[in-house]
């Protein structure tokens, strides 16, 4: 009973906060991914298909397609689900690559 009173806590705080980020990250992680996709200059390229996310010692882990294709800290990364509430898109500065990047994760079941 406390479990459901605290997420309702985490979904009303600020979603700038480390709290509110670390709750999303908990919510979307374990789900299987049907295709990532990036926007890179008004062109949205699919740069992976068929994964999952994971959370390790606090790096949230996009990997799909045999590839790690996005590693961000939790208390970095900004989650927002589709309004489809078949996807999310994260935007978090890379570990991989060192530069801030907005990608789409789709999800192949839906968001719950």
């Amino acid at each position: 009973m406390f479990e459901k009173f605290k997420d309702r806590i985490a979904m009303k705080s600020d979603p700038a906060s480390p709290r509110y980020r670390r709750y999303m990250a908990n919510r979307i992680c374990g789900l299987r991914i049907k295709y990532v996709t990036e926007r890179i200059n008004d062109v949205e390229t699919v740069i992976g298909r068929a994964g999952g996310m994971n959370i390790r010692d606090g790096v949230f882990i996009v990997h799909a397609s045999n590839n790690i294709v996005f590693r961000a800290n939790v208390d970095e990364m900004s989650a927002g689900e589709l309004l489809s509430h078949d996807g999310v898109v994260l935007t978090a500065p890379d570990l991989e690559t060192g530069r801030e990047r907005t990608i789409v994760v789709h999800f192949t079941d839906y968001f719950r």
